[in-house]
């Protein structure tokens, strides 16, 4: 998904503004890395701005299509506002089976996710089009690159960055194309995660 142009030039603008700051006092170095075992599934998290499909088995007057809000909540009938945001779509699951239980004898809920916006990343500067884009699981930075047009006649291309927020603070990851492409640097063309930002210096 997209953001519309006026937006997504702001958030291009204040990430660029906080990569190049840190620049003077440096990001530290982002830990080593390990690819996943092949194979390994990791339990999806939701997030704000996915879409849910929640059912309630005989009671179809409780089912909703809803949008995880910005404040990680959802609305769901009988019921408050749901905190939704952080949980698997099984946690989820067991918070709306406890609440419900107050109205409805033993309910049995369905929750599905069946738009993962929140997984996505952006990509920013000497490529073709600045903008976020979808990740999957084994999205990686040429491939988030290639999405957006490739490089740029004068995108330095043995500078690019990779920002990546954590409990620690942002650290930040090298990608240098040459040294990547004669076999140097095989580990370096890493998978990126939700919310990482790929910043191309030209």
């Amino acid at each position: 998904m997209y953001f519309e142009k006026s937006v997504r030039t702001q958030l291009f603008a204040g990430v660029l503004t906080v990569w190049m700051l840190g620049c003077g006092s440096g990001h530290p170095p982002g830990p080593p890395l390990q690819e996943p075992v092949p194979g390994e599934r990791e339990p999806y998290v939701i997030g704000s701005t996915d879409r849910l499909q929640i059912a309630v088995w005989k009671n179809p007057e409780l089912g909703v299509s809803v949008p995880v809000r910005s404040d990680g909540k959802i609305s769901v009938p009988l019921l408050d506002d749901v905190q939704a945001e952080g949980l698997t779509a099984e946690e989820l699951k067991e918070v709306l089976t406890q609440e419900l239980s107050e109205y409805v004898a033993a309910p049995d809920v369905t929750v599905i996710v069946v738009e993962m916006n929140s997984r996505t990343a952006s990509v920013m500067g000497g490529v073709g089009s600045s903008g976020m884009i979808p990740v999957q699981k084994q999205t990686r930075v040429l491939d988030a690159i290639s999405m957006m047009g490739g490089f740029s006649p004068y995108a330095r291309k043995n500078d690019v960055r990779i920002l990546r927020r954590t409990d620690d603070g942002i650290v930040e990851y090298h990608f240098h194309y040459d040294d990547y492409v004669s076999g140097k640097a095989p580990d370096s063309n890493l998978i990126l995660k939700p919310g990482d930002h790929v910043v191309v210096p030209d």
